[in-house]
């Protein structure tokens, strides 16, 4: 798999506008968080890429090829959601061999092999399964699926902490051993955040941030010292977030700090420090990612 590509992508419901004038391209072999808050369109994004939905303005390539009704791609896409879509009476094993029939790719004895790691007995129905065992159950399908791009949305529902950790170190040996595009969304990012390399930020029907984690990070950082020192230092800044505490406060800034604006911050005596993926999204999506309007000091 190359790349997949929306261009110019809007999609409406009647009167609503869920996603508009939206160009992304996924690129091959590169684990992406796709982050938003509900209602910001990253289901209707992640059904549009699988054709279960098409847009109402744009269009969507896999390989620089169409994928709506493509079922050779869609072969190659693999989706996990929150629905179970499986009969009730199949069992686990039963539902490997009937995806195998879907995704000529599918590893039965790696499936099997996940069912041992994940204490997953492939002998029951999928309709007996508790919540966290049904979305183990399909995260092992979807890793055996051995699709070229892997989709995952809210995949650790229900899972304990031992599980979701489980899940994190196989989804990146995995990745490891067989390279691919991996899209993740999910509200807990603090957790998933050390495996992204690249995050896709929704706002309201639109893109916020398109970037690498690691260059986001670079831009990412708090300033926090008295009140009035703080708002002097961000005149002219890019910053998200602003917090009061008494006569201190902490502003969020996505604004790389150069030498210059280090030696500002030692002159002024204020205290830098990182920012968090989880926090550095809270920031955007309260405010929009429209930058705040900077208090005017004296």
């Amino acid at each position: 798999m190359n790349h997949i590509e929306l261009k110019n992508i809007t999609k409406n419901y009647k009167s609503n506008c869920a996603l508009k004038d939206i160009s992304l391209i996924f690129e091959e072999k590169r684990i992406y968080g796709l982050l938003g808050r509900n209602g910001a369109g990253k289901t209707t994004l992640l059904n549009l890429i699988t054709n279960r939905i098409f847009p109402t303005h744009g269009y969507i390539t896999l390989s620089n090829h169409p994928i709506s009704e493509n079922d050779a791609l869609l072969e190659r896409i693999y989706y996990m959601t929150e629905s179970t879509l499986y009969p009730d009476s199949m069992k686990i094993h039963e539902v490997f061999r009937w995806t195998k029939t879907f995704y000529s790719n599918f590893d039965l004895t790696y499936a099997n092999g996940l069912c041992e790691k994940f204490d997953l007995n492939p002998n029951k129905k999928f309709k007996t399964l508790s919540t966290g065992y049904n979305t183990i159950a399909k995260l092992i399908i979807a890793l055996a699926s051995n699709a070229d791009l892997l989709i995952f949305d809210e995949p650790i529902l229900g899972l304990d902490a031992h599980h979701r950790t489980l899940f994190y170190k196989e989804l990146l040996a995995h990745y490891i051993k067989t390279p691919k595009t991996i899209i993740l969304s999910t509200h807990i990012i603090e957790e998933i955040a050390d495996l992204l390399e690249w995050v896709v930020i929704l706002g309201k029907q639109s893109v916020l941030i398109n970037e690498s984690v690691a260059s986001l990070m670079e831009r990412a950082y708090a300033i926090t010292g008295k009140s009035s020192d703080v708002e002097a230092f961000i005149q002219n800044r890019n910053f998200i977030g602003l917090e009061y505490l008494g006569t201190y406060c902490k502003a969020i800034l996505l604004d790389k700090p150069t030498e210059e604006t280090l030696k500002q911050i030692n002159q002024m005596g204020l205290e830098k420090s990182k920012v968090g993926l989880q926090e550095l999204f809270i920031k955007l999506t309260d405010v929009g990612g429209v930058l705040y309007e900077i208090p005017k000091v004296g």
